[in-house]
């Protein structure tokens, strides 16, 4: 016979599951049972089941399939959701298997009760409750397929008497269907936005992770329309290498080319966004939108010419209707800029750079300690990495410095919580990415904060031997919250981290540490920390005053700058 769990974790093993990450416990043993009995599929026991659901987050965006975590009864599956929050947001296919009291004494208040359906009703696209072996295997069937097709999170629970519970003899085996047939933008709205973008002057795109897959034909658009090209910080993977229009990212990240191809275009074409940051979007533009999703078109900026349908199909349709651009002058103007501004950029990679005068003038002014500037760590870390690594970054300055200094050449991807926005989730969705290719590199940018808030999980990277690289940016302070202050004139408050020794903590669970304070050690320490076989934690201790100047820097912001600092001063004279 065959039981409801093991019916479950066969149809996951037969779609190509090969990892379920969670914590164990009662309502779930039938489940991790069956796992243990089931040689496909390995058990990774985490620390902390939201850990585990940014794991299954990560290994979803990868593979663009479905992963797995779990979480049992009551606690266990409330720690799961911002994990499952970030996986929504990212457009992740994720089962949370979940587990919940006996059926009999579902709605009695009883011990560590809580109503599922409820809890989970905001982020899951399927959430049913398994309470008879008639509703097999469909409703099996019916959560991956919801969590494939609509890619998102699907949460199956099962009450603790139900998992074991045996199924009538040949039970068929639940199988999902993956795949998704891409659709084109329909033929008349194609030729309307082909018209518009041969009347306009001067042309820039804004294109994102939905165009990924369509590179060649990004590029060939933005060399017809002699077009400058922004890309968000998802887009770096696949389209920012050997890209002659790349002009790197806006917002709060971006620099000043971005500002101008925006503020100097005509027309303004997103592909395969859905940038969020309306303040960085221009006025008074000709807006044309490519995006997969209709509901994702026109809720950041009013667009005159919607498309909706595949990126490649849609710019495939496109392209033969657009009129080659002969005026290059915006292209030109705006890719100098940014190839002088990354240059610049490049000085305070230098390790020697404060011995130097400007560099000098300005350690007196923002790095008296003479901490290691955050901008040497990444572009270290950019130099040493493999070309195929595998990187993420905690949400916060270590994603600024990444954007700035780590190019996506090769094969390489990267992984964020850039829709949630959630601390934490650099170091196990690292966990997630290694699990998938233990021989392949996987590199973490850590916030401190980041890290500190889900440190138990280094445990984890050590008894699954997961040779994640987790470089810590440790300045001491939640550093985004601190520059938001600082922006609007505020003093610093609530943001100083006192933090251990990082690298003792991990040498303490059994992984390689290594610290660094000297600006001159850094080359040398990256270049270990990614040769070593196993999990590493490297921990930087870097300036905790280093500003990201936003593309286009106000004068309030300034005064706020200037006005915070002056407070700041006299509170420490106090």
């Amino acid at each position: 016979m065959t039981t409801v769990a093991e019916l479950l974790i066969e149809a996951l093993a037969e779609h190509g599951v090969t990892q379920v990450w969670g914590v164990v416990g009662d309502a779930l043993n039938p489940v991790t049972d069956a796992i243990r009995r089931e040689d496909r599929i390995e058990w990774v026991g985490v620390r902390h089941e939201e850990a585990g659901a940014f794991a299954a987050s990560a290994q979803a965006q990868l593979t663009d399939d479905l992963a797995v975590c779990m979480g049992t009864v009551g606690p266990g599956a409330i720690h799961l959701l911002n994990g499952l929050y970030d996986a929504k947001k990212s457009h992740a296919p994720v089962l949370a298997i979940c587990g919940q009291v006996p059926r009999e004494e579902m709605g009695s208040d009883f011990f560590q009760e809580v109503d599922n359906d409820a809890l989970f009703a905001d982020v899951a696209v399927f959430n049913r409750t398994v309470t008879s072996i008639d509703q097999l295997p469909l409703l099996i069937e019916q959560a991956g397929n919801a969590a494939l097709q609509e890619r998102g999170v699907a949460v199956l629970t099962l009450p603790g008497d139900v998992g074991g519970l045996d199924l009538p003899r040949h039970t068929p085996v639940p199988r999902f269907v993956a795949e998704r047939p891409p659709a084109a933008p329909d033929a008349e709205a194609v030729r309307r936005a082909a018209a518009a973008l041969n009347a306009a002057g001067r042309v820039t795109l804004l294109v994102g992770m939905g165009a990924r897959h369509a590179r060649a034909e990004v590029l060939e658009l933005a060399d017809r329309l002699a077009a400058p090209m922004v890309l968000s910080l998802k887009a770096k993977e696949g389209l920012e290498e050997d890209n002659p229009f790349e002009i790197g990212q806006s917002g709060l990240i971006g620099n000043h080319a971005t500002k101008v191809a925006f503020d100097d275009c005509d027309a303004l074409f997103l592909v395969g966004t859905d940038f969020p940051y309306k303040e960085f979007l221009p006025e008074g533009k000709t807006v044309v939108q490519l995006d997969v999703r209709g509901t994702h078109v026109g809720r950041r900026i009013t667009v005159d010419h919607p498309l909706v349908g595949d990126a490649r199909l849609g710019l495939e349709a496109l392209l033969p209707l657009l009129e080659p651009k002969e005026d290059r002058g915006l292209l030109e103007k705006t890719r100098s800029s940014y190839l002088d501004w990354r240059e610049g950029q490049l000085h305070f990679a230098d390790p020697d750079y404060e011995r130097k005068p400007v560099g000098l003038l300005r350690r007196k002014v923002d790095n008296p300690e003479g901490r290691v500037r955050p901008e040497l760590l990444a572009a270290m870390i950019d130099r040493h990495a493999d070309a195929d690594a595998v990187f993420t970054s905690d949400t916060g300055m270590s994603t600024v410095w990444l954007s700035r200094f780590l190019r996506m050449t090769g094969t390489r991807r990267l992984i964020g919580s850039y829709n949630l926005g959630s601390m934490a989730n650099a170091m196990p969705q690292a966990l997630g990415a290694a699990g998938l290719d233990r021989d392949r590199q996987v590199v973490a940018f850590c916030g401190d904060g980041g890290l500190s808030m889900l440190m138990g999980d280094l445990i984890t990277a050590v008894s699954h031997e997961l040779p994640v690289k987790l470089v810590v940016f440790d300045n001491g302070r939640l550093g985004m919250v601190k520059l938001e202050m600082e922006q609007v004139g505020l003093p610093e408050f609530g943001t100083v981290l006192h933090n251990p020794d990082f690298a003792k903590v991990a040498e303490a669970v059994g992984m390689r540490g290594l610290r660094v304070e000297d600006p001159h050690d850094v080359e040398d320490a990256v270049r270990e920390t990614l040769a070593h076989p196993g999990p590493v934690l490297l921990d930087v201790l870097t300036n905790p005053d280093e500003i990201a100047v936003p593309p286009k820097p106000t004068l309030e912001q300034g005064w706020g700058f200037a006005i915070a600092k002056s407070k700041e001063f006299v509170a420490s004279a106090e």
